[in-house]
């Protein structure tokens, strides 16, 4: 069950760290993030380390929706990934990070972050494969994607991510409308 309280329990144990990597990169969320062990992202597990998240890659509301994950140094892009926008109650003034529950022996896998002083975050899609194993562990439909669709690093692959059909995966294996389980559609 995705709880604060498991939330808190990474926290606590040092499973990660993060901090705004400043006020002049708020338009792209720009968030450097320090994970003490791997975690899984839509078609990859990075390494523990540091990491810089950012939001948006172009001028329109569904480039707005690709979040890139580079390396600490900015040097090295390790994709650029789906997501649809997901929803918190509460405001915090730090960054939040939700974490999926996972199949054991698996990192731990981001289900969504949130910039500091937003309710509104990123909920990360998977691809189809990841989501279901992800919707199986967690009882509950996970944001889906075509599998040859993940982790796009060149603008070919962009322009077919920003295209992509986001389904929603069901633990039984079917493929529903995000509407159906989400309450809206993403823009794609």
């Amino acid at each position: 069950m995705r709880t604060a309280m498991l939330l808190a329990a990474f926290a606590a144990a040092g499973f990660f760290l993060l901090a705004p990597a400043g006020r002049a990169g708020e338009w792209n969320q720009k968030l450097t993030i320090t994970f003490s062990t791997p975690v899984q992202i839509p078609g990859q597990v990075l390494p523990a380390g540091s990491y810089i998240f950012e939001r948006g890659v172009g001028n329109t509301s569904i480039d707005e929706e690709l979040v890139r994950v580079y390396n600490k140094n900015h040097t090295h892009l390790y994709g650029i990934f789906l997501t649809i926008p997901d929803r918190r109650l509460a405001r915090s003034n730090k960054p939040v990070l939700e974490f999926e529950n996972v199949p054991p022996g698996s990192p731990a896998a981001i289900y969504a972050w949130f910039y500091p002083g937003d309710k509104t975050g990123h909920e990360f899609v998977y691809p189809k494969s990841q989501a279901f194993r992800l919707a199986q562990a967690n009882n509950r439909p996970v944001a889906s994607m075509p599998d040859e669709l993940a982790g796009a690093t060149s603008g070919a692959n962009m322009n077919a991510l920003k295209q992509a059909r986001v389904r929603a995966e069901t633990p039984s294996g079917k493929e529903v409308e995000t509407v159906t389980v989400f309450g809206s559609s993403p823009s794609h």
